[in-house]
């Protein structure tokens, strides 16, 4: 379940406990964590209501002025089920911690390496991890589509892709472009992985 930035805030500081959506079928279940630009967000509850029966009270908890306003933004087929989805912050994204994390052991270096390397063959269009890290690492805060366009790729899959390197701690995502996080740079040098 993806929130908006406003709303992921709001989870954060307790002003929005709720969450509309129409799904054709239920995409979360309680107990579930995902992760927000503000951090973890924990699905409380999830059940299914009638979209003309929402209060004001609950579209003002789910970030939103009045019912109708939130009815008329709902996203989605008008015949799918309307779900009311409780949330609530559950902490700092651990990635913030990771990315920060720059002191990298011999066997982090190695274990990284697998893992890139593991991504680098499961790839459809072939090795891409240490190219793209290298183009970050050159363009820092470029616009996603002018790095893809450099390498000759689509750039809703490049986003996919440089998503996954953020996974792992080592690119940042800003509101326009990528860089390099400390634990991106510290295994930059220390790999000796081509690319």
């Amino acid at each position: 379940m993806r929130l908006p930035m406003k709303a992921a805030q709001g989870v954060r500081d307790g002003s929005i406990t709720l969450a509309f959506r129409r799904w054709q079928r239920q995409d979360v279940k309680p107990g579930a964590v995902f992760t927000s630009s503000s951090g973890l967000v924990r699905v409380t509850s999830v059940e299914v209501v009638d979209a003309d029966a929402i209060a004001d009270e609950d579209a003002v908890l789910a970030g939103w002025a009045d019912a109708d306003r939130l009815r008329r933004r709902l996203a989605g087929d008008a015949d799918w089920p309307t779900y009311r989805v409780g949330v609530e912050w559950a902490g700092e994204d651990p990635r913030l911690a990771l990315r920060a994390s720059a002191d990298l052991t011999d066997a982090d270096v190695a274990d990284l390496d697998k893992r890139l390397e593991r991504l680098d063959r499961a790839s459809s269009h072939g090795a891409w991890t240490m190219a793209t890290l290298r183009l970050v690492e050159a363009h820092p805060e470029r616009r996603a589509p002018d790095l893809a366009e450099m390498v000759g790729r689509e750039t809703a899959p490049f986003k996919i892709d440089v998503r996954k390197l953020k996974g792992l701690g080592l690119t940042i995502s800003h509101r326009v472009g990528y860089e390099i996080s400390p634990r991106g740079a510290a295994y930059l040098t220390r790999t000796t992985r081509a690319g």
